[in-house]
């Protein structure tokens, strides 16, 4: 639930997105008013919709795999596939993640970084934070994924 809530969350800012870039190409174009910050802000907004979506995108199971050949599978081995892929590539690859990113969250915090450019935006932190949310939020999902995979290789097991 906490995923999709966020998922939808995150892809409302989509439609904020759109009206910022319409915004920022038409004042552009029409006025030759630019700045970075709204630029920086463009990048940001699409790292938070693509970072946040990740978790909702494995509740959904659209994620990224080879669908012709996985589809072939029985629920059985497919549940193996999953089992294996969420234990092996998944979670360590989340954990590498979260550690490696808290630091670089924490230091952005500490020395209040912001952009280097002129009318940049302050508070790197902030689009920072959401490396680590986002990879922590994909691997709860993710063991939410493995309990569900290891259920259905129980049900698949427990049947005559």
């Amino acid at each position: 639930m906490l995923n999709k809530t966020i998922g939808q969350a995150a892809s409302l800012l989509t439609i904020f997105l759109i009206a910022l870039v319409c915004f920022d190409v038409g004042g552009r174009y029409l006025f030759n008013f630019s700045t970075a910050g709204i630029s920086e802000l463009e990048w940001h907004i699409f790292g938070c919709i693509f970072l946040l979506n990740a978790p909702n995108t494995l509740r959904l199971n659209k994620h990224v795999r080879v669908d012709a050949i996985y589809n072939q599978f029985s629920p059985k081995n497919q549940a193996l596939i999953d089992i294996f892929g969420v234990l092996f590539f998944l979670t360590p690859f989340c954990i590498l993640v979260i550690d490696a990113s808290i630091p670089y969250v924490i230091n952005a915090y500490t020395i209040m970084e912001k952009s280097t450019d002129p009318g940049g935006l302050p508070f790197r932190f902030i689009i920072k934070s959401c490396i680590p949310i986002s990879f922590i939020l994909l691997l709860l999902q993710g063991i939410s994924h493995l309990l569900s995979k290891l259920q259905t290789l129980k049900d698949y097991t427990s049947t005559p």
